[in-house]
């Protein structure tokens, strides 16, 4: 049936019956792709249903959708003309895994972080009221992504205006990790309460006997907002209806005809509404059901054991980061450690694993996470903020204001830096040092392999005020590398050379090595030097390379990086600067391998070489 779904307006000429095995013959599609090129599946499964109905019930030709963080738009993609390069999901070149708007007139907002999608649509409806048109504008939301701050701000201005917009809470009670907070309880409370639900079917009922039904039906309905407070624990209803939202729901998020009834009510309503829909993560696959945070974002898997289909490599950075932690917090009591809903992604679940009261996750509410680290260490505590590179950009008047200004011994753990890969634009990590560098009575730093963040965490011990640790998902041990421990402000020759210096950060020290080898069978003898401390640097290293060309290599944008830090300090001290610097240009990376994006932005090994080799033969030139 998908080959024959050119675009939504062929799902509604579907009957009921077509479209339920429609939805069936999606799910085969998604566990399939999925599979073999790995991406975000339980949230997908969960609103195969819901995503039909939106489009039977709306044109979004016309209105607009705004999915919040993204990844849940497989099935959008697939019956918006994009089923046929279905296949290419994540790969480079091919469809990306979240909206955007140069794929299709029906992507109208980019996402890939949570929590944005009501200040969005908000937006959206603004714009059309301002036009003077008709659409709809939609907000789908996650019950996870309800623990960020952003998502209240966007409900108390849309509620206050009265603008006509909807927003459909998808509560799978279930984001990347389970949930927590005060919302979640409140979800939890109403999910249970079946005493109003029947109650308001009861009084449906009711309506239907002729001539009393009616008038007694209007007099009861009065009173909804009264009889909603005392069934339901937690008022869930009345909090959205305080804030100036028409609340529907909760409705069951896998029938398809009542979301229809339930959309049709929405659409047509002159104000801002809420519908509460209930979803089941993984639904219709039982090894996404059973582990919806394994299958949250899953590299490719085997479809019949749920087993991923690659060998794994070995522990990942942060799980080695929390096991450090781990080891440290049990001689000193003051360790604590944070996370914003990623427990699991950064590896903090180890940490948790023998330390669960110290390891406090804060849903997704990155810039409350880094002011309540700046609060613990103010009392006392040493807090560890481990967050992924890219969600860290959301953090920074936080970091600033509360945690640097005052010197505070908080130490920001930024996983996941660099080319992000398959996931694209919004999750590459390539603007922290930007960010950090410049800011004062900051300690900035960058491993580049696992040994060497174990030893920075150690270091981070003492009293050192505020530190950033950036490092990436994973990579072998760098080799060359001698046992001891870090020191910041001194950098490591791996490599003696004569003829060139390749000034390395973090993850680009193996691919300095790689571009050194490649040099030297060409004549070149390049030295290599692992430059893991940023901030400081080493000027006696930078000294002792004076006279020779120096390049610098960096997983980062070129503006404001290390390259071109580097080369200020320089300038300020009567040095001469590096020759060239190897980084990102000014541009977003699409999605792809981690291979295949290096040598589209020229990281790779022979794109240096070359490019050095270039710029020696010039300078041998008199250029």
């Amino acid at each position: 049936m998908l080959e024959r779904i050119g675009g939504p307006e062929d799902l509604k000429k579907l009957t009921p019956e077509e479209t339920k095995a429609l939805a069936a013959e999606i799910r085969q599609e998604l566990i399939r792709t999925v599979a073999r090129n790995g991406g975000h599946l339980a949230s997908n499964l969960g609103v195969v249903e819901l995503t039909l109905a939106l489009h039977r019930v709306f044109d979004f030709s016309k209105d607009k959708i705004v999915f919040d963080v993204g990844h849940q738009s497989y099935v959008h993609k697939m019956v918006t003309g994009r089923y046929k390069d279905f296949a290419t999901l994540r790969q480079h070149g091919g469809l990306s895994g979240f909206p955007k708007r140069k794929e299709s007139p029906f992507d109208c907002f980019e996402t890939g972080h949570a929590s944005t999608s009501i200040s969005a649509a908000l937006g959206m409806a603004r714009a059309r009221d301002f036009r003077g048109e008709e659409h709809q504008c939609i907000a789908l939301i996650g019950d996870g992504a309800l623990t960020g701050g952003m998502c209240y701000e966007a409900l108390n201005d849309a509620g206050n205006s009265n603008t006509r917009m909807v927003v459909i809470l998808n509560d799978n009670e279930m984001s990347i990790a389970p949930n927590v907070g005060a919302l979640s309880l409140r979800l939890t409370n109403l999910r249970v309460s079946s005493e109003w639900q029947n109650a308001k079917s009861a009084m449906h009922r009711f309506r239907q006997i002729p001539l009393v039904g009616k008038p007694i039906y209007r007099i009861a309905h009065a009173g909804k907002t009264l009889a909603k407070t005392a069934l339901v624990k937690g008022d869930s209803i009345g909090f959205f209806e305080t804030l100036g939202f028409e609340y529907f729901g909760p409705i069951d998020g896998h029938n398809i005809e009542g979301l229809e009834k339930t959309l049709r009510k929405a659409r047509n309503f002159d104000g801002p509404c809420v519908i509460h829909v209930k979803t089941k993560k993984g639904y219709g696959y039982d090894k996404a059901e059973e582990r919806p945070d394994i299958f949250h974002g899953t590299p490719p898997f085997l479809v019949e054991t749920g087993d991923r289909a690659e060998i794994p490599e070995g522990p990942s950075s942060g799980h080695i980061m929390a096991t450090t932690l781990a080891e440290m917090a049990e001689k000193d009591d003051r360790i604590v450690t944070i996370t914003a809903a990623m427990p699991l992604g950064t590896g903090l679940d180890h940490f948790a694993e023998k330390f669960p009261k110290r390891m406090l996750d804060v849903g997704i509410a990155e810039e409350h996470a880094a002011t309540m680290a700046a609060g613990l260490a103010a009392g006392g505590m040493r807090p560890y903020y481990a967050v992924y590179a890219s969600f860290f950009q959301r953090c920074y008047d936080q970091m600033i204001h509360d945690v640097a200004m005052q010197r505070l011994p908080v130490v920001f753990l930024l996983d996941r830096s660099g080319v992000g890969g398959e996931d694209g634009q919004t999750h590459h990590g390539l603007f922290d040092f930007a960010e950090v560098l410049p800011v004062p009575e900051m300690t900035v730093l960058a491993p580049c392999d696992a040994r060497e963040l174990t030893r920075m965490i150690r270091w981070t011990g003492g009293d050192h005020g505020p530190v950033v640790i950036r490092y990436a998902r994973g990579g072998s041990d760098v080799p060359g590398r001698k046992d001891g421990p870090f020191t910041p402000g001194r950098w490591e020759r791996l490599r003696a050379g004569k003829d060139a210096a390749i000034l390395a950060v973090g993850t680009m020290v193996r691919q300095g090595l790689k571009t050194a080898a490649l040099l030297a069978e060409r004549g070149i003898q390049a030295a290599v030097i692992n430059c893991s401390s940023l901030k400081p640097l080493d000027e006696n290293c930078m000294r002792s390379l004076q006279g020779i060309p120096t390049f610098t290599l960096e997983e980062h944008m070129k503006n404001g990086g290390f390259g071109e830090y580097l080369s200020r300090w320089c300038l300020d001290r009567g040095l001469e600067p590096p020759r060239t610097v190897f980084a990102v240009d000014d541009m977003f990376p699409q999605h792809g391998s981690h291979v295949l994006l290096m040598k589209d932005v020229g990281l790779d090994p022979d794109s240096i070489r070359d490019r050095i080799l270039c710029d020696l033969r010039g300078s041998r030139n008199g250029r």
